[in-house]
């Protein structure tokens, strides 16, 4: 199996688990935080829902120029954000499947305007930038959900909200 055909496996993988997740942020929550550090639950579910775009850029760019003046996707609705992401997860899908093993070493780089942010190998970005970013923010938000006492659906396996499967604590 080459690199890419295992980074398309990952990707099937975390997609459903990620799309879980968002279908159960509350609408009516989406401007609530935990801390007034913190982002909202809207912008916070708004990121993840759009972060397989990041993947296509990783794909289909060797240098993302973000302007200064980007204003980042904001859903206002729960309807809005599933859109989102499974409009952006197909194109992601897409540019995985399109990836080949001769692309993962070249410099991927992303700027906001004239400053670099990261540059690094494509591969390392897929993870990175994407996968590993994706899997973080997700997590974060399945901590907002638990605060808003919302069922958290398992990613791994069973959550303590799937009852089965897991023994009584």
């Amino acid at each position: 199996m080459t690199i890419p055909e295992l980074l398309l496996l990952e990707f099937d993988e975390e997609m459903p688990s990620t799309r879980r997740m968002l279908e159960r942020v509350p609408e009516a929550s989406l401007t609530w935080k935990p801390h007034e550090k913190s982002m909202t639950l809207g912008r916070l579910a708004s990121h993840v829902a759009d972060l397989p775009n990041r993947c296509v850029a990783i794909v289909t760019t060797e240098t993302f120029v973000r302007p200064p003046d980007f204003k980042p996707f904001l859903a206002g609705s729960a309807a809005e954000l599933l859109e989102r992401f499974d409009s952006a997860g197909a194109e992601a899908r897409a540019a995985l499947a399109g990836l080949r093993d001769d692309q993962l070493p070249v410099v991927w780089t992303i700027r906001i305007g004239d400053r670099t942010i990261a540059s690094l190998p494509r591969a390392m970005a897929l993870r990175r930038v994407f996968m590993d970013h994706l899997i973080h923010h997700r997590g974060q938000l399945s901590v907002y959900l638990r605060l808003l006492d919302v069922p958290i659906p398992g990613m791994y396996g069973p959550s303590a909200d799937d009852a089965a499967g897991f023994p009584a604590r």
